[in-house]
């Protein structure tokens, strides 16, 4: 344990301070270096004051130029926001206008489409009527050279069109062109010929029951024309008689004649009614011309059967012209079988199938 310290003496009385004289030189120099030192504290003092106000304005400099940039800074940015939002506005702008332009593009596809389409359309359907009325005009001229025509022209159009979908009809055009080049039309205008002869031979036509007349008319034509003509020194008048009285002496023998006639309403026609049975022949043979310029060859041959079957019953099947007359109405039913004209059927097929879409 430690002991407590002792009592301090009491203090005496202070002397009082020796005067400085002479002998007070420390004093002295305790006053000076406490004056240097108050000096310098004092300058030191006044330096660091100059070097914190020197601070203070570096400060606040700073903090101006801070302001100020942050001012700066402030207005740039609110600057950029709206340059921002405007761009954005733009922006908006532009994409609005984007998809107008992308809705009007695609409305002008659709309608270059539609237009393409149209035009193909148009281009079928002008094909195919100009190949209907070439068909209508070959069947009424009996001439391949309209179809012709007509094709070669539609694959030329087809052609500068250049369109992929119409590949199948120009092929199609082409297999006709050479099919309807190589068939053989028969000669119309020798049909109508021979039609027209066989009107004007109706009249000349024997009938199955006039061939006694006949007999009798040849002898008479055997005559000459002038009775003095080759009489050889004799008598023309005697020798013309002659031939009178041979001429009436058959007549008289041919009163009474046995014949076969397979045809027994020709054997009852009456004289009369020869007329009516020639022209009736010659409408036949008429109608039978114009079914071939009408092209309408059904109603032809049906006409041409129905004259070739007259000429066999009602006219006499040993004269040489009704021979003749049979021979030229087979003559033109055989021509009128290869009469047919060629149809373009496979392009007609292929347009339609075009005009489909398919």
């Amino acid at each position: 344990m430690s002991q407590a310290p002792e009592s301090a003496p009491a203090p005496g009385p202070v002397a009082a301070p020796t005067p400085v004289g002479s002998g007070g030189a420390p004093s002295r120099l305790l006053v000076y270096v406490l004056g240097g030192i108050a000096v310098a504290g004092l300058a030191s003092s006044t330096m660091l004051w100059q070097r914190l106000d020197t601070m203070q304005e570096a400060l606040a400099r700073q903090s101006q130029e801070a302001n100020t940039q942050a001012i700066e800074a402030r207005t740039l940015a609110r600057q950029a926001q709206e340059q921002v939002t405007e761009a954005s506005a733009r922006l908006a702008v532009q994409e609005a206008r984007v998809n107008e332009v992308a809705l009007q593009r695609g409305q002008l596809e659709e309608l270059m489409q539609s237009l393409s389409r149209s035009r193909d359309e148009n281009l079928v359907v002008d094909i195919e009527s100009s190949l209907r009325l070439a068909q209508q005009q070959a069947q009424l001229t009996g001439s391949l050279e309209p179809l012709v025509g007509a094709l070669k022209n539609a694959q030329q159009r087809i052609e500068r069109a250049a369109q992929p979908r119409l590949a199948p009809v120009q092929r199609a055009i082409g297999r006709d062109l050479e099919r309807i080049g190589s068939a053989s039309v028969a000669d119309t205008s020798g049909l109508l010929s021979r039609l027209d002869d066989l009107v004007r031979q109706v009249d000349e036509l024997p009938l199955a029951n006039a061939v006694a007349l006949a007999a009798s008319t040849r002898r008479l034509q055997a005559q000459p024309a002038d009775p003095e003509a080759d009489t050889s020194g004799q008598d023309a008048w005697w020798v013309w008689l002659q031939r009178v009285g041979q001429v009436v002496f058959d007549e008289a023998k041919g009163l009474v004649r046995l014949s076969r006639i397979d045809q027994p309403e020709a054997a009852l026609l009456a004289p009369d009614q020869a007329f009516f049975l020639r022209e009736n022949l010659k409408l036949k043979l008429l109608n039978a011309r114009m079914g071939v310029l009408a092209r309408q060859l059904d109603s032809a041959r049906t006409d041409l059967t129905a004259a070739t079957a007259a000429l066999n019953r009602y006219f006499d099947p040993a004269s040489r012209r009704t021979q003749s007359a049979a021979t030229v109405l087979q003559q033109v039913q055989a021509s009128m079988k290869v009469a047919e004209l060629p149809r373009p059927d496979e392009t007609l097929s292929a347009l339609a199938t075009a005009a489909a879409g398919r």
